[in-house]
């Protein structure tokens, strides 16, 4: 992870939205090209592919902030119908057309953040009907063709009020109605199941992954944000593309995870924006893991879809090199994504989503410099945005 192949004084020529090729300036035969950019001082990097977010939601929640500058934790929160609840209330009253108006233009607010790939959960509906219209919005957003987008069905993010003193109930409800639903209607790349304290249990989340692959759903989870849950291993039994957050991760999970394919996706905005514990990148990264950043955009515990921020965050938290930190939010956001085939490094034939930063000393200045804006030109399938 911390091989970042870079090219000083080069060229690189987009032809019909991919790169068509690259090299150094002097062997540069092209003799002519549509649009030419000057890129002198400046660095050219492959689009962050944000793997883990929560995009289409109905309201933020700027309360909940205040409440825990009081004192009151993420779970106390919960316990009383703020957090996901809270976002579930408020989506099931909200207008589908209002839902995708809003989400649109938060997509276009990260892609100009340089984000060219991006995952979206739906988790705030917790309803049939509030779940599949989360999902048929970020269809929408797929249909714009903006940028690349997958689609996470995530009916498990908490229990419903309705369903506190039936548990059973609400997972045979994901089982039995919204999975056959979501399968039918195409409607979801994958399923996602919050596997913590509080949550759900090892238990149920096996269940319900078991009943998501049988629909065609492959798994990614949520897990260990919150305790040392077993949620790495289920995801690993699973054979999860990814499980995300592990802010809880020791020795045993670090096995686990070193046995597996499994894609271990670090959210360190969360853990800073919660005071949680950071996930230890640091050891993962030693042991041969691979990891990916993402932002974990959401109106909750990571209002911020800016994925330069978590560059930042990875490096000045987490320990990890400037160079691990792009290959985690860029190559391997991709492949937690399954597009590394498409996007993820300035490599021919795969689509140019690219970021031009401004003049910049070195690709260590990127992290270094969080809060400053060091990004000039974003471009999408071959056009500048």
């Amino acid at each position: 992870m911390a091989s970042l192949p870079s090219m000083p004084d080069a060229y690189l020529l987009i032809e019909d939205g991919k790169i068509k090729s690259f090299g150094p300036e002097q062997e540069n035969a092209i003799e002519r090209a549509d649009h030419v950019i000057d890129g002198s001082g400046k660095i050219v990097l492959p689009s962050f592919c944000d793997s883990h977010t929560h995009l289409v939601f109905a309201a933020w929640r700027a309360n909940e902030f205040v409440d825990r500058i009081k004192g009151m934790t993420y779970e106390e929160i919960s316990k009383r119908g703020g957090g996901i609840l809270n976002s579930a209330m408020k989506l099931q009253d909200a207008d589908e057309d209002v839902l995708f108006e809003q989400a649109q233009e938060r997509l276009k607010e990260v892609i100009a953040l340089g984000t060219g790939a991006i995952e979206i959960k739906s988790g705030y509906g917790l309803t049939v009907e509030s779940e599949v219209k989360m999902l048929r919005v970020i269809r929408r957003l797929k249909e714009l063709n903006l940028i690349p987008v997958r689609a996470t069905f995530l009916g498990a993010h908490a229990v419903p009020l309705m369903y506190k003193n039936n548990r059973p109930g609400y997972i045979r409800l994901i089982i039995e109605e919204m999975l056959p639903l979501i399968r039918d209607e195409g409607l979801a790349d994958y399923i996602d199941v919050f596997c913590d304290k509080g949550f759900y249990t090892v238990d149920e989340t096996d269940m319900l992954l078991d009943a998501g692959t049988k629909m065609g759903l492959k798994p990614r989870i949520h897990a260990n944000e919150l305790d040392y849950s077993g949620g790495i291993q289920v995801g690993v039994k699973h054979n999860a593309v990814s499980v995300d957050h592990l802010e809880y991760t020791g020795n045993e999970e670090i096995e686990a995870l070193g046995k597996s394919e499994t894609i271990a996706t670090l959210l360190p905005s969360t853990a800073f924006f919660l005071g949680l514990p950071y996930a230890p990148a640091r050891k993962m990264i030693d042991h041969g893991i691979c990891v990916s950043l993402a932002s974990d955009y959401n109106p909750g515990t990571s209002p911020s879809g800016n994925m330069a921020f978590i560059l930042s965050l990875a490096c000045i938290k987490m320990k990890m090199l400037p160079q691990e930190a792009i290959n985690g939010a860029t190559i391997n956001g991709a492949a937690a994504l399954e597009l590394s085939s498409k996007l993820g490094s300035i490599t021919p034939s795969k689509t140019a989503n690219l970021i031009i930063t401004k003049k910049v000393n070195s690709i260590d200045f990127l992290p270094y410099s969080y809060g400053h804006s060091w990004i000039d030109k974003v471009i999408t399938g071959g056009k500048v945005r």
